[in-house]
């Protein structure tokens, strides 16, 4: 069986499990956004906490992916919830340290002149700082959609949903029937997905850009406001 007929006799699960692995990847990544884009947001004004933030994140990031989640199955065992804590654990670094960066990054000559024409913080950051940090943001969140993809593949190793399991399926019978064809599906399907995903990433970086058409649109509703 060529691997086109393979994909065609099994057309259903194929899509089911496409449609999966991308509905836990971008659930993952958006409560990786939102923590990461806090913990930032929290620590970006004070070096030593910034710091301690991106390195905390860094030790998480260099365990090797079957040991996290070996290593979780004895708290949270087999299926979706390990593998959703492993995907997130993952995703946080690029996120805190470019939201780290990306604001820290900002002119303080701008930050200053908010505060003078009578801004809050709070206000200058939402206003001001937040929207000029970004793209710096993005590109964390764009890297880290990444690396979720190759994990969420992983997850399969505890019973995790998505394309995961034609890989390991496919693996674990390989000079068997279709062994390859699994293998390959998987992994193309892996593959297209993330370079899907990264395409509306582009898309939203054009439209959220300051002079984007998303990010005009904002800033006049909130002036009106």
């Amino acid at each position: 069986m060529t691997l086109w007929e393979y994909v065609e006799d099994r057309w259903d699960l194929i899509l089911f499990e496409t449609a999966q692995h991308a509905s836990m990847v971008a659930q993952c990544v958006l409560v990786a956004a939102l923590l990461g884009v806090l913990i930032g947001v929290a620590t970006y004004r004070r070096p030593r906490l910034a710091s301690l933030a991106t390195a905390s994140s860094g030790v998480l990031f260099t365990v090797p992916s079957l040991a996290m989640l070996g290593l979780l199955i004895p708290v949270l065992g087999l299926g979706v919830a390990p593998s959703v804590t492993a995907i997130v654990l993952y995703a946080l670094l690029p996120i805190i340290r470019n939201t780290v960066v990306g604001l820290q990054g900002v002119d303080q000559l701008v930050v200053d002149a908010a505060r003078g024409i009578g801004m809050s913080r709070r206000r200058s950051l939402a206003r001001i700082e937040l929207p000029l940090a970004w793209p710096v943001i993005l590109t964390g969140i764009r890297v880290s959609t990444q690396l979720a993809m190759g994990i969420g593949a992983v997850a399969a190793y505890v019973s995790g949903p998505g394309l995961g399991e034609q890989i390991f399926s496919g693996l674990a019978r390989l000079g068997g029937a279709n062994a390859v064809n699994s293998t390959l599906t998987g992994t193309i399907g892996v593959a297209v997905l993330a370079l899907l995903f990264d395409g509306c990433f582009v898309l939203l970086g054009k439209l959220t850009r300051p002079e984007g058409p998303l990010s005009r649109r904002l800033t006049t509703g909130g002036v009106r406001g």
